[in-house]
């Protein structure tokens, strides 16, 4: 590769930087929409080429084609799916974690940026009251978390299964329909069994149920019970403590998938609904989702990180400086080797912020929700479809059929006002809205309501 000329460096470096300066500055952010294949091609035209198309040519076609093909998913009115709302302070850390060539997988090569995201996965241990021992890693998103949890959950069972002399090799994981679709591709990739819970009257998973179910299977057949504190759907929180005295009973490693919903810890106003969740053997968040951290970044923490220590580090002669170190290596924790310090720009924010904010942040959009759902009451041409446990409303229109929802969604982002989705429960379409942003406000809710008459 030929030298590159420092004088053009040090010209793109400016200009990517005012890019992100001017992205960080809008407010409000465009909605944007995405565009078909055909149309970004005859846009963008070829752009990898042996010429090469030079700095300034390349940021342009990204600014101007390619950039508003994409959702801004921290747009205020983006209420579909789980939105993601990073602070400006995190965004813009992120780029110094990108500009900083740092290495989080040891303590040894990036002792400093594990000290750090390990201050920000002890202040989510503190709120989830797990013990002192505490410990993870941030991975890429809730589906490593959650498939890195259950590897060190089966890891752990069948030591102790050869330990106590049987001969089961524990296969099966319990959770209920409404758990993340991560937990089935978790199963699948493990070559496990995925055990459905029937949930109880009010969605959740239950304490008779769970028994019953291992009951039936055999316990001694299960390596993990995975309950949800916050379902994507429909924001369900598991009545975790119930389910923690179960698997406690039948010594099955409880893991909670918070990848959603484990933000609501911050919130005063609903964190009863997560008693029992320091029982945990493992726990799982995204801060990308409602703590307010851009993409990708994923907290898995352990109640007892020796365990799922012997399940992931990964033994190779040149890593024996590594292995053998007594130092906290993030890769030691979950599926992967390489990783990038994802959980810095969230250190960055929380340090820049405090905790309170975050609370602060986390109870705002609970009062829009809240404010969503009682309007939603007011309106006799909508209903809500279940009380809601933390930020996500899900209802129906009266009279609507699947295709009254497409054409209402689509004309939402057609004209840039908002982008709301259908979704479906029990064959029916409906509509759901996902409120993690702090900036979305009663207005807002008003807007879309509105567009529904």
């Amino acid at each position: 590769m030929h030298r590159f000329d420092q004088t053009s460096t040090r010209a793109t470096i400016d200009a990517v930087l005012a890019y992100a300066a001017d992205r960080l500055s809008l407010d409000p952010v465009p909605l944007d929409a995405p565009r078909s294949p055909e149309e970004l091609a005859e846009a963008a035209g070829r752009t990898v080429t042996p010429e090469g198309l030079g700095a300034a040519k390349a940021l342009e076609v990204f600014a101007e084609v390619l950039a508003p093909a994409c959702l801004s998913v921290d747009h205020p009115r983006y209420l579909s799916f789980i939105p993601c709302a990073p602070t400006k302070e995190a965004a813009a850390f992120d780029v110094v974690v990108g500009a900083s060539s740092i290495y989080g997988g040891s303590w040894l090569e990036g002792a400093g940026a594990v000290h750090a995201e390990n201050e920000a996965l002890r202040w989510i241990a503190d709120l989830a009251g797990l013990p002192p021992q505490a410990g993870g890693v941030f991975v890429p998103g809730g589906t490593i978390g959650n498939l890195s949890a259950l590897v060190a959950a089966r890891h752990s069972a069948r030591a102790r299964a050869v330990a106590a002399g049987s001969d089961v090799r524990p296969w099966r994981v319990a959770t209920t329909y409404g758990a993340h679709s991560s937990i089935q591709s978790a199963c699948d990739v493990m070559d496990a069994e995925l055990v459905t819970v029937p949930m109880d009257e009010h969605w959740r998973l239950s304490a008779a149920a769970l028994r019953a179910t291992l009951e039936e299977h055999g316990a001694q057949t299960f390596f993990a019970v995975v309950a949800t504190s916050g379902t994507t759907n429909f924001g369900v929180v598991d009545d975790l403590a119930a389910v923690a005295e179960v698997c406690a009973e039948y010594g099955v490693w409880f893991h909670v998938d918070g990848a959603y919903g484990g933000a609501g810890l911050a919130a005063p106003s609903v964190r009863h609904l997560y008693d029992g969740i320091e029982q945990a053997d493992s726990f799982i968040v995204d801060p990308h989702k409602w703590l307010f951290a851009p993409f990708d970044c994923c907290a898995l923490l352990y109640r007892d990180p020796a365990l799922a220590r012997a399940a992931h580090t990964q033994k190779a002669s040149y890593l024996d400086i590594l292995t053998e170190a007594p130092e906290w290596n993030p890769t030691d924790y979950s599926v992967g080797l390489t990783r990038r310090a994802r959980g810095l720009p969230l250190w960055y924010s929380l340090a820049t912020h405090g905790t309170q904010a975050y609370t602060d942040a986390v109870e705002r959009t609970l009062q829009v929700a809240a404010y969503a759902e009682e309007e939603i009451g007011r309106r006799p041409y909508l209903e809500v479809l279940r009380e809601r446990d933390l930020s996500v409303v899900v209802f129906r229109r009266v009279g609507w059929t699947p295709a009254d929802y497409a054409v209402w969604s689509q004309r939402l982002l057609d004209e840039q006002v908002a982008f709301v989705v259908p979704t479906s429960h029990e064959g029916e379409t409906v509509t759901r809205i996902a409120v993690v942003n702090p900036e979305t406000s009663e207005e807002d809710i008003r807007v879309v309501l509105n567009s529904m008459t």
